[in-house]
């Protein structure tokens, strides 16, 4: 079987984010056309159900997913399908990866990154699918999920807050510091929008611009216009713009 043979190589989504999942399935069916996606999962006990139903000969598999995880199913189905693993962990995390065996590819997802990973899957589908196990528990052991921020001590005045991070509506870059608002206040703190990002859990905050990341949960809605995107939030009275950078992570909404 190859990627540009006459008999299209079948794939399976596994993502329990809806929006990441659709934005995966959209960039896949642009990057490679003949692709046929035959399901798309929300956790792991339903991917390991669809791969029964239609044995795809690639699986696009989330690591962190509710009930069964994505490592959990790799073991599963270790020597049956290549897989392509999906993670948010940073670059450094993923050395067990690099062997060249099996491929991840970062979320939010970005196209280079995705090419890669495809151009190495092609080359991969002439051969029979790896068995894993010995890549996946090295990976299990070295790259345990990272302990995200979980609280702030920020300055308001003379006073000094401590601010859970899930109470966060968004941060505001300026000129040498952050703004911190929730839903009640604002308050300051001298830590810079990248330190913060790097940090914060990425399927919960967003960066949306250079100078502002925002709560996923904080967002009433979504404009898209002329003048380009913009969110508005539940609790403040703010509209907040989207760089055109950050416009990817809206497209399915």
């Amino acid at each position: 079987m190859s990627g540009t043979g006459e008999r299209a190589p079948k794939a399976l989504i596994a993502e329990d984010e809806p929006i990441l999942r659709a934005d995966l399935q959209s960039r896949l069916k642009t990057l490679w056309p003949e692709l046929k996606i035959v399901g798309a999962a929300a956790n792991g006990v339903e991917a390991l159900a669809m791969f029964d139903i239609h044995r795809p000969a690639i699986l696009f598999l989330d690591i962190e997913m509710p009930g069964l995880d994505g490592l959990q199913v790799a073991q599963q189905l270790s020597g049956r399908c290549h897989i392509v693993f999906i993670t948010a962990y940073d670059s450094h995390a993923v050395a067990a990866f690099e062997s060249g065996a099996i491929d991840y590819v970062l979320k939010p997802y970005d196209n280079s990154r995705l090419v890669l990973a495809l151009r190495r899957l092609k080359e991969r589908l002439v051969t029979a699918p790896t068995s894993m196990e010995e890549l996946i528990q090295q990976f299990a052991l070295n790259n345990k999920p990272k302990e995200y921020l979980r609280w702030i001590k920020a300055s308001r005045g003379a006073e000094v807050d401590l601010i859970l991070v899930q109470e966060v509506a968004y941060f505001q870059a300026e000129a040498k510091y952050t703004t911190v608002f929730t839903e009640r206040r604002e308050s300051i703190i001298r830590r810079s929008i990248k330190d913060l990002a790097s940090e914060l859990d990425p399927n919960a905050f967003w960066q949306i611009h250079r100078s502002t990341i925002v709560n996923v949960e904080a967002i009433e809605s979504v404009t898209k216009g002329i003048d380009g995107v913009s969110v508005k939030l539940r609790r403040r009275p703010t509209r907040l713009p989207v760089s055109e950078a950050y416009r990817h992570l809206f497209r399915h909404m």
